[in-house]
């Protein structure tokens, strides 16, 4: 269907391209900030490819926009791109021309959610500690547990400036603090090898966590681990007090908190942001969770941790709108 005023609008097509879903909107370009219109989400396992999901979108909303700006779970790196969770490639110049674009701009998942950092009203962000300054002040991490684990960095201010520096940080080594997360990492390491932190910060990292705690035998994968949970079904669980999924859920906020305090303290960042589906499910629990002891827990540099601002993004397309700010800068 088509939106009334759609052919006044300088209309352009911006999309969060992530593992699990394929999110599309349009944006006006003659407007003076950034804006998203009609967004939509279309599940990426019904597509076989970025063009098909973006050809139904384009279709749904009868726009023919001719400038489009795309965030891809994924290294930006040439002209031909492969999603990290997700069994989609492409080439840059031959989607152009598929959707008929002059213009297509690609940026990573995380570049795009530091872009839309600074354009984020006060009631998008939830604070866990610190004051919320409009707009954040820099450095800014921006970290973000979903089907992977996104982590960017964002410096500079309004007056000066940003500049966006997208990183590929949820691959980094994870470091136990514990014996059970030494347990938990020696499970990993049957299973994957190299255990990164993303394999344990993410909708996957929470099953593995889980499976880990109940005494689940670990298996080389790709063989089908039986005895995992969904982590949907793990949050459900531990919302309604099953001790099992609880000590999951707690352990994940505890190891998330840890790994954002590694962040912050590699970007020597002034504010934290949290984005990601998955913390948006058990928001309360997470709020009354370990997450901030684990973030400050960083020894002689405790009371340096105190000082960050920390917030979890709550806008609904933070990646939508950083496609659109990308654009409209």
């Amino acid at each position: 269907m088509r939106s009334a005023g759609t052919n006044r609008r300088q209309l352009a097509l911006i999309g969060d391209i992530g593992g699990t879903n394929a999110r599309f909107a349009l944006t006006d370009l003659s407007a003076k900030s950034p804006q998203i219109f009609e967004p939509q989400a279309l599940a990426g396992a019904d597509f076989h490819s970025l063009r098909d999901a973006a050809r139904t979108y384009l279709q749904a909303t009868g726009a023919a926009p001719r400038r489009a700006a795309l965030a891809i779970a994924s290294p930006i790196e040439g002209d031909d791109i492969t999603l990290t969770n997700r069994d989609w490639s492409f080439n840059r110049g031959a989607l152009r021309q598929e959707l008929q674009l002059d213009d297509l701009r690609l940026l990573n998942d995380f570049a795009a959610i530091a872009w839309a950092a600074p354009h984020l009203a006060e009631h998008d962000r939830l604070p866990l500690h610190g004051a919320l300054a409009l707009p954040p002040k820099g450095p800014v991490t921006l970290i973000g547990a979903g089907t992977g684990l996104g982590v960017a960095l964002l410096t500079g201010s309004s007056e000066q400036g940003w500049h966006i520096v997208p990183t590929e940080g949820g691959h980094t080594t994870f470091a136990p603090t514990d014996t059970e997360e030494r347990d938990i990492a020696a499970w990993l390491g049957v299973r994957h090898g190299r255990v990164s932190n993303e394999r344990l910060l993410s909708g996957h990292g929470l099953s593995n966590i889980d499976a880990c705690l109940r005494g689940v035998e670990p298996v080389v994968a790709p063989a089908a681990q039986s005895g995992s949970r969904r982590s949907k079904d793990i949050v459900d669980a531990a919302l309604a007090g099953e001790p099992d999924a609880v000590r999951a859920l707690r352990r994940f906020c505890r190891i998330y908190g840890a790994v954002a305090g590694d962040a912050a303290l590699q970007h020597g960042a002034n504010t934290v942001m949290i984005a990601g589906g998955v913390v948006l499910n058990f928001l309360d629990f997470f709020r009354a969770s370990e997450f901030m002891d684990a973030f400050t827990a960083k020894g002689r540099h405790a009371n340096y941790m105190q000082r960050a601002a920390v917030q979890v993004i709550t806008h609904p397309h933070p990646g939508l709108l950083g496609a659109a700010a990308a654009l409209h800068a």
